[in-house]
């Protein structure tokens, strides 16, 4: 049995087309910077403020080290750690930041490619 290829979108950002699949997840994770993350964001209803920057500079960081995205409970961890507060405290707030989740659109919004399969914390 044959599946359907992803349908392709395109997202245009100060006139370049970002391509991505589907879901909204780019392509190549190449092709982000801050304007691609706030359209993305846009889309996902949320405005970037500097928590939501503390973490996706966190994220790409891990990914421009690692050449792999960073597990969520390492974000987590971070996050807890940049608010001083516990590992439970990091991980509630992350939601209150991301309301869709880790994956959905922390990982939509830096850039990610669609995981196949992660932790979500």
């Amino acid at each position: 049995m044959r599946t359907k290829p992803d349908k392709i979108s395109i997202l245009v950002v100060n006139g370049r087309d970002i391509h991505r699949d589907g879901h909204g997840y780019l392509l190549d994770p190449a092709d982000w910077d801050k304007h691609v993350a706030i359209a993305i964001a846009k889309e996902e209803g949320l405005e970037l403020n500097d928590e939501h920057w503390a973490i996706i500079d966190f994220m790409r960081d891990y990914f421009n080290e690692h050449e792999i995205p960073a597990d969520a409970r390492f974000v987590f961890a971070f996050l807890s750690g940049h608010l001083s507060k516990t590992n439970k405290e990091g991980r509630r707030h992350f939601f209150e930041l991301f309301p869709y989740g880790y994956v959905k659109q922390a990982c939509k919004i830096a850039g990610m490619r669609q995981p196949r399969a992660w932790s979500t914390g």
